[in-house]
């Protein structure tokens, strides 16, 4: 693929699928695959595994790679990967160098979760990683709004596979200014706090956003895109009517159970399990209901 052809493949549903594990904890694969062909078979284009969804933090480093390699086969050629790297840099660069042989068309980098991170360290974080990767697509992914925008601009100057950014900071002027200082045209944007805030910005020049609720209808998911990419902002915004209850489950308690909420849902339907890893936990039976609910009226005469 052609650098233009990935920046097209991020303006996109950014799909972050759940990594499913069986009731002792293990990888759950057959769930794994089948979850995968539920998002292909919908129209999902765009996979990133290993992502804040898929529980990154929580996984092994081998099974981060059984992770990439399970969804670069299972994609095989229907979908673009996006697979999510970090950690220290040799870590994230032998992550990024499996990807690739992996048949993955990008990489994301997980903004770097050291408790002392300059702008200029930040700078060469990336680049590293870039550096040793010149053929796949590099995406930072920007939750702090600590960084300038200019540093993003170096970094594009100094490594051309940088094209697009994941930013997720909850600021949509901050959003608007971070990206024209550091090149509008330049990167793809990614808005990277998925559907509740993918309306502000789109209207400050994103093109693509991802999600976790896609994993439980990609329909809405895919309604959403259709109507910002077709302008249509109050059909937009009937959709984030729709998922708003949803996603303010997972953002509640600083999204405590943001990929606890989406595996009880799937749970409800009947797709995978509900387990999750420490740090994080399962959704209290309160809450339960609900969410059974929600997923069922979501996906009412929906296919599986």
């Amino acid at each position: 693929m052609t650098f233009d052809t990935l920046r097209t493949a991020l303006a996109e549903v950014v799909a972050i699928p759940v990594t499913p594990f069986t009731p002792d904890g293990a990888l759950d694969t057959a769930a794994h695959r089948a979850l995968l062909r539920r998002l292909l078979d919908a129209g999902v284009r765009t996979l990133t595994p290993n992502g804040n969804t898929g529980e990154f933090y929580a996984l092994s480093p081998a099974e981060r790679a059984a992770v990439t390699e399970l969804t670069t086969a299972e994609a095989d050629g229907r979908a673009t990967v996006i697979a999510g790297v970090g950690h220290d840099v040799p870590t994230a660069v032998a992550a990024a160098r499996h990807a690739e042989q992996a048949g993955a068309a990008l990489v994301m980098v997980h903004q770097p979760v050291h408790p002392y991170v300059s702008a200029r360290g930040w700078v060469d974080y990336h680049r590293a990683i870039a550096e040793a990767v010149p053929g796949l697509g590099v995406v930072p992914y920007v939750r702090s709004e600590r960084l300038p925008g200019h540093r993003l601009a170096e970094l594009g100057a100094q490594c051309p596979n940088v094209i697009g950014v994941k930013y997720a900071v909850p600021d949509a002027a901050r959003f608007a200014g971070f990206a024209r200082d550091a090149g509008l045209d330049r990167f793809v944007w990614v808005a990277g706090l998925a559907e509740p805030y993918a309306p502000s910005y789109f209207s400050a020049g994103a093109t693509g956003f991802t999600s976790g609720l896609v994993n439980v209808a990609p329909a809405l998911s895919l309604g959403m895109l259709a109507a910002l990419r077709d302008g249509d902002h109050p059909r937009a915004m009937k959709v984030w009517e729709q998922i708003r209850r949803f996603e303010e489950l997972r953002s509640a308690d600083a999204s405590a159970h943001n990929v606890t909420v989406v595996k009880e849902a799937l749970a409800a339907l009947g797709l995978c399990g509900r387990t999750v890893r420490p740090p994080s936990s399962e959704l209290p039976e309160a809450e339960r209901a609900e969410v059974a609910a929600i997923a069922a009226r979501w996906t009412a005469g929906a296919p599986r």
